[in-house]
């Protein structure tokens, strides 16, 4: 039998489809910029795919999956508590991912000579696969053990049959609150986050002390070098700021779910509490497009090349004013020639033959 869903319900399906839609194509998009332009393929911004990656699951996985729990229809409690256990996956890979990237930042600046020999691209991508596999093991966590199926039975059905015990699939239904705050919170996300918080304070000193004295680096122009480390440094520290935002309201929300039982939580909040975490997946490419100039040239170049079928002429020269413009500089800005004899019969001739065409490029 099929169920109704109420008026609240389709508000809500609504706002979490409009998140999917800004996210997914807003994180595919960071990703096509990393791979499209060099500048970008270093072991920062593969810290950055990999976060957008997890951005990509939660429109893609999460989302839909969280739209079926609230509908909340009757499955086995197993089957219910794999859908609730990807957005704990990808929740704790997006924390591990800001912390490699704040790992890596402060690295950059503390000993930016031996910086390339340290955080090579294999050592890089064992990060990330450890990311991975440690989200793995803390979200599914609940799938052995730690969640709510014993207290369901003593409840309600003492002598139910382990595989055939079907519930109403809601998260709270099949997620232990312990695990979600001593565990997820305690260890796994309130931790991360105050080292992270203390690494960013101490990349922030250790650039305006270089500022100051103006050190030697691997950069002809300590102060250049410096004054874009601080740019970025600023602009990764805001994507952490918008994470704690988004997370830190449903967390404390669980936290007064388990500590004061007989607190009733308004549904309003909870429901804004869901909104802020999924829609954080969303903010990312926007802090990336207003904050980071290779971003920004990399998203504005795919978007007239592949979206409005546009000729780039400056293709393979993407951000050259951020990778330094010496060599543009030297070369001149006007392309070399073949000579061409204008008094020649041959070209006047021609000249007069041939009609102005404009620039086009048809996208087909």
């Amino acid at each position: 039998m099929a169920q109704s869903v109420s008026a609240f319900q389709a508000a809500y399906i609504t706002i979490e489809v409009l998140i999917a839609l800004v996210s997914v194509p807003g994180n595919v998009l960071v990703i096509w910029a990393v791979k499209k332009n060099q500048a970008l393929q270093d072991a920062t911004f593969s810290f950055i795919v990999s976060l957008a990656v997890a951005d990509v699951a939660v429109g893609t996985l999460v989302i839909p999956l969280a739209i079926v729990i609230n509908v909340g229809p009757r499955m086995e409690f197993y089957t219910c508590l794999s859908v609730a256990c990807p957005v704990l996956i990808l929740t704790e890979s997006s924390i591990l991912a800001l912390l490699a990237i704040a790992v890596d930042r402060y690295l950059r600046v503390k000993i930016p000579l031996r910086y390339k020999s340290v955080v090579t691209p294999k050592r890089a991508a064992v990060a990330i696969a450890c990311c991975w596999i440690v989200s793995l093991l803390v979200g599914l966590t609940p799938m052995f053990g730690w969640n709510n199926l014993n207290k369901i039975r003593r409840t309600q059905e003492a002598n139910a049959s382990h595989t055939a015990f079907v519930i109403r699939c809601q998260f709270e239904n099949v997620i232990s609150m312990e695990y979600m705050v001593y565990f997820n919170f305690f260890v796994w996300v309130l931790p991360p986050l105050l080292l992270m918080l203390i690494i960013y304070l101490e990349v922030f000193n250790l650039i305006r002390k270089q500022l100051d004295k103006k050190v030697s680096s691997n950069s002809s122009d300590p102060q250049k070098y410096y004054g874009k480390e601080l740019k970025i440094a600023k602009s990764l520290a805001l994507v952490l700021f918008l994470f704690a935002l988004s997370w830190i309201p449903l967390h404390t929300l669980n936290c007064i779910t388990l500590f004061c039982s007989s607190c009733q939580t308004p549904s309003i909040l909870t429901y804004i509490a869901i909104f802020l975490t999924h829609g954080n997946s969303a903010m990312n490419p926007i802090v990336y497009a207003f904050r980071i100039k290779k971003f920004r040239t990399t998203f504005l170049q795919i978007w007239h090349q592949y979206i409005c079928c546009e000729t780039d002429k400056n293709a393979n020269n993407l951000d050259n004013n951020e990778l330094g413009t010496w060599p543009l500089q030297r070369a001149g800005t006007i392309p070399d020639m073949p000579f061409i004899d204008l008094k020649s019969p041959f070209h006047v001739q021609r000249a007069n033959l041939a009609s102005p065409l404009p620039h086009a490029h048809n996208c087909k």
